[in-house]
C-alpha cells in the first residue's frame, strides 16, 4: 500500500449528495448505473456513471445520500460524461455497497 501525506489527503475533496435522478446505463462495458447527485448551491448537480448493479436498481437510488469525489477531471464513460466519483465498497462477493451517512447531512457537506 503506497503511503501518502495528510496534505495530499486534504486535496481529495468528498462530499455528500442526494440522488435526483436515475437510469440503467445498458451501453456500458460493465452493467452500470447512471446517476444525477445534487451536492448543493455550492457545487450543483454532477453525474456519474457507477458500477452498483448487484445491489441496487435505479428506482431505489432516488433520495438516497451517497459520498463522492468532486475534484477528478471528468471522465468519458462511452457515451456518458462522468463529473464525479461515487464512493462504494466491495462485499464479499465483489459487488459495491455505496457509502454514505447514517444520519441526513446537507449537501454539499464535506467529508471531514
Amino acid at each position: 500500500m503506497a503511503e501518502i501525506g495528510f496534505e495530499d489527503f486534504l486535496k481529495v475533496d468528498i462530499r455528500v449528495g442526494t440522488v435526483t435522478r436515475s437510469e440503467p446505463y445498458p451501453e456500458a462495458r460493465k452493467p452500470a448505473i447512471k446517476l444525477w447527485v445534487d451536492f448543493g448551491s455550492e457545487i450543483g448537480e454532477k453525474k456519474s456513471s457507477a458500477q452498483i448493479t448487484d445491489h441496487y436498481t435505479p428506482e431505489a437510488l432516488i433520495g438516497r445520500q451517497v459520498l463522492a469525489v468532486v475534484n477528478f477531471p471528468p471522465r468519458q464513460i462511452g457515451k456518458f460524461l462522468s463529473e464525479v466519483l461515487v464512493l462504494g465498497a466491495a462485499d464479499d462477493a465483489n459487488g459495491i455497497v455505496l457509502l454514505r451517512p447514517d444520519h441526513p447531512v446537507p449537501d454539499g457537506a464535506r467529508m471531514h
